[in-house]
């Protein structure tokens, strides 16, 4: 018969068992509660193979749910409402988020466009420059990079605002509208463009108008200020998943081919057909992560490129009576810490991860002293770690 002393241990051995299991499920549990919500939009970007292969989800734990978004300013009404954390858009409806003061701060450079967007006119429209657009119809997202370098390039051309039919439509209601006839002209971004050049003409290119007026465009990633501050180590873990991205298609374009595994998960996640996605991707410029935390892009703060290009884009927005503010600086949402710290590391496959020109040091701990009277012989338990 057990004593009464060996029983009362007994059950608080089981205790402690019962106690320990809890702890290690609520622990579990906790860890299983990280969870983020991305929109993005159809863009043609190499990080597109990165959702497909669930790497942000791998290296980071966190439950990962993608929410495709039609236009940006579809997404940041998105990030506003706290409908998702982490959004893609164009630098003008970031521009016009910030004024409106939504709390976001952009920390990544998707693309800049260059190329990648251009206005084409369909074949038979009767228009063959910008000054034949007086009184056609032309087809658009508003508040997004194509709608403000339709203006820019309206502008630019003497063309008045109010002597062109602007439609205000997502880029797949585009499509429709070009393939009834309904609309004359798009400025858009592929998989639309590529499809709206089969039986169209290309009269400007972003990359052109940004050449010749000096207001350039880009794509960009944001966070919401509350997600941010509790988040730091998987923004920047999502920072590096987008740089060996970038990486992974600028040092290898040729294993891109259409028939390819990166090509087919591109195709799949922005809408495009594989055979058009390699030369889409070569239309856009990728900057790489060192350069993004430089005050050519995210660095510097009021003064850095991309805070100097949200407050001109802002202040022609204004202009055009899109917006009804321009803060005095757009530093405040723009955010380089994440980037600043993944442009020092090599592209591999885990988490952890090294510069390249240096390895991990391996670090020797010291044994613990031996037994009274041990000499230089004794091999006590010795402790490796990396």
């Amino acid at each position: 018969m057990p004593s009464a002393f060996s029983s009362r241990r007994l059950a608080l051995q089981r205790s402690a068992l019962l106690l320990g299991a809890a702890l290690c499920v609520g622990a579990l549990a906790q860890a299983q509660t990280k969870e983020v919500v991305i929109g993005y939009q159809d863009m043609v970007v190499p990080w597109r193979f990165a959702q497909e292969t669930k790497e942000l989800e791998k290296r980071t734990g966190y439950k990962v749910t993608y929410r495709k978004l039609g236009s940006g300013a579809e997404v940041t009404r998105a990030l506003a409402s706290g409908a998702i954390h982490i959004g893609e858009a164009g630098s003008s409806p970031f521009a016009a988020a910030l004024s409106q003061g939504v709390p976001i701060q952009v920390f990544w450079i998707l693309d800049d466009i260059h190329e990648a967007e251009a206005l084409v006119a369909r074949n038979g429209a009767g228009v063959n420059s910008l000054a034949d657009l007086k009184g056609k119809k032309i087809g658009v997202p508003y508040v997004s990079t194509t709608h403000f370098h339709t203006l820019v390039a309206l502008e630019d051309a003497g063309i008045h605002p109010k002597d062109v039919k602007t439609l205000n439509l997502r880029p797949p209601e585009i499509l429709a509208a070009w393939e009834r006839g309904d609309i004359d002209a798009t400025f858009v971004w592929d998989p639309v463009l590529a499809k709206a050049k089969q039986n169209g003409k290309v009269i400007t290119t972003s990359g052109q108008i940004a050449a010749k007026t000096g207001k350039a465009t880009f794509d960009a990633l944001a966070v919401t200020n509350d997600f941010a501050k509790n988040n730091d180590a998987f923004l920047a873990q999502l920072v590096q998943v987008l740089a060996d991205a970038d990486k992974s298609y600028t040092a290898h374009k040729g294993a891109w081919t259409a028939d390819s595994a990166q090509v087919t998960a591109v195709a799949k996640w922005s809408g495009d057909e594989a055979p058009s996605v390699p030369a889409s991707l070569a239309l856009y410029a990728f900057v790489p992560p060192a350069e993004q935390a430089s005050n050519k892009w995210l660095g510097g703060g009021k003064d850095a490129v991309v805070a100097k290009s949200l407050a001109a884009t802002a202040a022609f927005l204004k202009e055009q009576g899109t917006i009804q503010q321009v803060l005095p600086d757009y530093g405040v949402g723009v955010n380089p810490a994440w980037v600043a710290r993944a442009k020092q590391y090599s592209h591999g496959s885990g988490p952890e991860r090294w510069p390249a020109d240096r390895k991990p040091e391996r670090r020797l701990r010291r044994r613990p002293p031996g037994p009274a009277g041990a000499g230089p012989e004794w091999r006590g338990p010795a402790h490796r770690t990396w």
